[in-house]
């Protein structure tokens, strides 16, 4: 597949001829599900006549269906365009298919879709990861220049390091949520997935900067970092070495070797490790399920999309959610009701913050020492199908990524190896806040000398 870098380069007629192209391809490739338009046998979303780009679906795009994969926003069609669509057209890219997802963004492997599961490229008996799974599949199976995804907990990094491609999430603010589908707004935000480095840089540098729409959209000096990469530039990188020690063996080896690939290239390695991170797993879930039983409910059978038959208003509410959710949405509605509740919230929400204060402050601490920190993006590689049905089992695998989203840190998955199946294995840079430069310049770096 053409990089976006490439892309950039071509005539208005070369570009037409590989949208045609591409849809051909997304068409032959159907099996994969990447998107939702192969999952209900229905043509491509499409928006304008520029670069194509994958949209994942909770994402508005005007006049597109857009579902988040959930039933009960089915018919609901998006009557703007979220910021990053309107930043891409003015750069002449264009959406192009709706990347299937994890209901409301809530889930790991893509299983939890309305529309159905999306297919591992690197091997189908395996998870694509999630929730941006389609956003991933479809760059990693060659049916996407690049796309964009939405990371709340991992969900960017963690399916590009399950499928091999690079996944960016930038610090908190940095890049507009206006008109994004929001699961737990202090921790949200949209992302690039690609094929390489340097083209996340590129496509970030297109969606990032201030949102006056947005009242969580930073307004912090913005500088383009895709003019900019220097992968020779030498830095100070802090291995986690409790996370790669406690990672599988072949995740543990494949780690080890991309840090003395970076010590021999002349990067400072030293090393740390971070608290137990059992913290982080219930802070996170405390608060991104808090938040999101605020946001979700709006989704009432009377504004939005479809709406149950009933005889009165409350069973309007009741048999629309009832029926328009999936188990792992109302799952995490009631864990975030009860902890949002009279006689708990202080037991439990606002002791999470402080937590989440004290995840934060360690991150600082290490920063303070060194320009990235080093460390695994999940435990293992992509599981088979079905063997996260247990909701707890899910959520620890989330162990590595979700403490940088409660941090509001920028952070990158980068391909470093494989194991004896054949899937990937990514390592994790990680940032100082509004510091996109040095995460983009260390996975420049890591890229070039696993590429040799």
């Amino acid at each position: 597949m053409i990089t976006l870098k490439e892309a950039l380069k071509l005539s208005s007629e070369e570009i037409k001829n590989l949208r045609a192209e591409l849809e051909a391809e997304i068409l032959a490739k159907k099996e994969l599900g990447a998107y939702v338009e192969q999952l209900i046998n229905s043509p491509i979303s499409k928006l304008g006549e520029g670069i194509p780009i994958a949209i994942k679906d909770n994402i508005q795009v005007n006049g597109w269906a857009v579902t988040s994969g959930s039933k009960i926003l089915q018919g609901y069609v998006a009557p703007y365009n979220a910021t990053v669509i309107e930043k891409m057209l003015e750069a002449n890219l264009s959406p192009f298919g709706r990347a299937n997802m994890d209901e409301f963004a809530m889930g790991n492997t893509t299983e939890s879709s309305f529309y159905g599961h999306t297919l591992n490229p690197l091997n189908h008996a395996h998870v694509p990861g999630g929730s941006s799974g389609g956003s991933a599949a479809a760059v990693a199976g060659g049916i996407a220049i690049a796309a964009l995804g939405s990371d709340t907990g991992g969900s960017i990094r963690q399916p590009a390091a399950f499928c091999g491609c690079v996944g960016f999430k930038p610090t908190y603010g940095r890049v507009s949520r206006y008109g994004l589908g929001a699961y737990s707004s202090s921790l949200d935000q949209i992302g690039p997935i690609t094929q390489n480095v340097e083209d996340a840089a590129i496509l970030y540098d297109i969606i990032a900067g201030h949102d006056e729409r947005d009242s969580t959209s930073a307004n912090v000096g913005f500088k383009s970092i895709a003019d900019k990469i220097n992968g020779d530039r030498k830095l100070t990188i802090c291995v986690i070495e409790n996370y790669v020690n406690n990672a599988s063996e072949e995740t543990k080896k494949a780690l080890l070797s991309a840090v003395d690939k970076l010590k021999a290239n002349g990067h400072n390695i030293i090393y740390r490790n971070l608290e137990d991170s059992k913290y982080d797993v219930a802070t996170y879930y405390i608060i991104a399920t808090a938040e999101a039983s605020a946001n979700l409910s709006r989704y009432d059978g009377v504004r939005y999309g479809r709406r149950a038959e009933a005889k009165n208003l409350k069973e309007l509410y009741l048999n629309s959610r009832s029926e328009g959710f999936g188990d792992e949405v109302k799952r995490r509605i009631l864990l975030g009701t009860f902890v949002l509740s009279s006689g708990y919230y202080d037991a439990y929400y606002i002791k999470a913050q402080k937590a989440r204060a004290h995840i934060k402050a360690q991150y600082e601490k290490i920063l303070s020492e060194a320009d990235l920190v080093f460390m695994p993006v999940s435990p293992t590689t992509a599981p088979k199908f079905g063997a996260m049905k247990d909701p707890l089992t899910a959520y620890l695998s989330d162990i590595y990524t979700i403490s940088v989203n409660l941090s509001g840190l920028p952070a990158i998955s980068v391909p470093v190896g494989s194991d004896k199946d054949g899937l990937n294995i990514s390592a994790q840079l990680i940032g100082r806040a509004w510091d996109e430069q040095s995460v983009i310049d260390g996975a420049k770096s890591l890229e070039n000398l696993i590429k040799g």
